[in-house]
């Protein structure tokens, strides 16, 4: 909760459309008990997701900021927001308040039913996935009815900070971009070069001193389709589905 006294909702601005706008345009019915879920496949990639992450934040503290502190008697408390990094750790969320630390998911194998699996697991109800082109995964049937009947809305993002066809806009603070930064720094999984670059793909994406990114809004049924390019059944699937008796009327791969 460290950001609690240095930021607030008021510190960024948003964009629809190229009209003014709210958190609440971009995550409609946004509320305190929203999970949101970035999911994440590049070293620093979710970086091009920061000021997201942190605006949302800033608006989940708002709800509670009278009864927060870390003093006896006072509310200490997190939004409940998680990283999916596919494959292995890409970056540590720490200074961006993704904590505790277990809210860093690692999603050991590429495979789109553990994927969504994990995603189902946390109860994520906003999804935001890296802009990949969508393929056609195969899932178990109740993993995509238990997301059908709980995520309301997902956005696509690029690592860069600049989607493809961009709808949105959100734009960051200097303490925003300082903790953003921070949390890069402190990131085990970024050799000094990459840190180099990222830092580079931030000043790109600056205008007038904010850092400027932008998403594209998507169907929940687009977003499970752009969790990994891979479509080939992983081994821990496999495993479910030896046990349905390789019955193919237990899978689908559509929404």
């Amino acid at each position: 909760m460290h950001t609690v006294n240095s930021m607030c909702y008021k510190d960024y601005k948003f964009e629809v459309d190229g009209r003014k706008a709210g958190i609440d345009d971009i995550f409609p019915g946004f509320n305190p008990n929203d999970r949101i879920g970035i999911v994440t496949r590049t070293p620093g990639g979710s970086m091009g997701a920061g000021n997201l992450i942190m605006s949302a934040l800033t608006s989940f503290y708002d709800f509670y900021r009278p009864e927060l502190g870390d003093e006896p008697g006072k509310l200490r408390i997190y939004p409940e927001y998680f990283v999916f990094h596919v494959g292995q750790r890409h970056m540590n969320h720490t200074m961006m308040d993704i904590w505790p630390p277990h809210k860093d998911v690692i999603v050991e194998e590429d495979d789109p039913e553990e994927i969504l699996a994990s995603i189902n697991d946390r109860g994520i109800t906003r999804l935001v996935v890296e802009d990949i082109t969508p393929t056609e995964p195969t899932f178990l049937r109740e993993t995509i009815s238990s997301a059908k009947r709980r995520i309301v809305s997902a956005l696509a993002y690029n690592p860069t900070g600049r989607v493809n066809q961009g709808d949105i806009k959100v734009m960051g603070c200097a303490e925003s971009e300082k903790n953003i930064l921070a949390s890069m720094n402190m990131s085990e999984e970024i050799s000094e070069e990459l840190r180099a670059q990222l830092k580079i793909n931030r000043e790109n994406i600056t205008v007038d001193n904010c850092v400027v990114e932008t998403y594209r809004r998507i169907e929940p049924s687009q977003a499970v389709h752009m969790l990994t390019e891979f479509t080939k059944v992983g081994s821990k699937t496999s495993s479910y589905l030896e046990v349905l008796e390789n019955n193919d009327k237990y899978l689908t791969k559509s929404w």
